[in-house]
């Protein structure tokens, strides 16, 4: 059950935000990339507010429970919410869901982005992108690729570069990225769109062979992998990303307060070190880029998918 702090505050309440705690939906079980970067921010900002940053974890029905829950709260502040990838590919997935992505929530800020490691098993005589796209080309429905479910990030990284570059290859489903990665090594699969901290081990000790990043621009921490875009198919950007949210109607001012904090969050040399230890690029920027960002993520997705 979702503990809400609180009623709709009037708007000359706004000069002295925040008077109580502050909660953070996370829609995912603790101990994931979102979760990590929900307490990371939620502690810097709880610093900066002084006032108690809650996380509250409320997995379920990829990731639309806990939206759920922030859309239908009070919109006061007091209630935000970091939803998953997810939240811009499930309008396209699900026929009927029970908020409306694009208008029942105000964008404070991107928070980070999660680009995805293209790796492939280093038996394959394969060095760059080019070397896949054309092995792929000469061998079609012979090379597999493994995903940890339909509509994750793998997943779709995997179809819209093979729909992009035109090729046949096979999708291999698996519950979760560790069976994947073992499968890769021993040979069963080919491919795979990998989390960066779930793959970057077993490439460092030659068990792997990473061949590109899906960002649009290249992991600092990887500098010497380029990017799909960089290396044949250009325009191509796929990123896992969390942003914060607040329910709509929340007044401006607290927006926009938020979306301060959070950008200034995000220079500390401290977070940016703990985020990009963990394979992920730090975010920022204004709410309305916000805003333009996610309806550019929903527009791909749905023509995708």
């Amino acid at each position: 059950m979702s503990v809400l702090f609180g009623s709709f505050q009037p708007a000359h309440a706004q000069n002295s935000y925040p008077q109580k705690p502050i909660k953070i939906i996370v829609p995912v079980a603790p101990g994931g990339g979102t979760d990590f970067v929900a307490r990371v921010i939620g502690q810097k900002l709880g610093e900066a507010l002084s006032t108690p940053v809650i996380i509250e974890n409320k997995p379920g029905g990829a990731g639309n429970v806990g939206v759920d829950a922030a859309a239908k709260a009070d919109p006061d502040g007091y209630t935000l919410v970091m939803p998953i990838t997810s939240f811009s590919v499930n309008p396209a997935l699900y026929t009927k869901l029970p908020f409306d992505t694009q208008k029942d929530f105000a964008p404070i800020a991107l928070v980070a982005s999660a680009p995805l490691l293209l790796v492939v098993n280093p038996q394959l005589p394969i060095k760059t992108l080019g070397d896949l796209i054309a092995l792929a080309k000469a061998k079609p429905g012979s090379l597999n690729y493994g995903t940890s479910g339909v509509g994750t990030t793998s997943h779709l990284a995997a179809e819209l570069f093979k729909y992009t570059a035109k090729l046949d290859i096979i999708n291999v489903p698996y519950k979760g990225g560790g069976p994947i990665v073992t499968d890769l090594i021993a040979g069963s699969i080919q491919i795979y769109f990998s989390t960066v901290p779930a793959a970057l081990p077993q490439t460092q000790a030659g068990k792997l062979r990473a061949i590109a990043i899906t960002s649009a621009q290249r992991l600092p921490s990887l500098a010497d992998i380029p990017t799909v875009a960089e290396a044949g198919l250009p325009g191509y950007d796929v990123v896992g990303w969390f942003g914060l949210f607040a329910p709509a109607k929340t007044p401006s001012a607290i927006v926009e307060r938020l979306n301060v904090e959070i950008v200034k969050i995000l220079q500390m040399p401290d977070v940016r070190e703990k985020i990009e230890a963990h394979g992920l690029l730090p975010g920022g920027g204004t709410s309305k880029e916000l805003s333009v960002f996610l309806d550019a993520e929903i527009k791909k997705w749905t023509q995708l998918i």
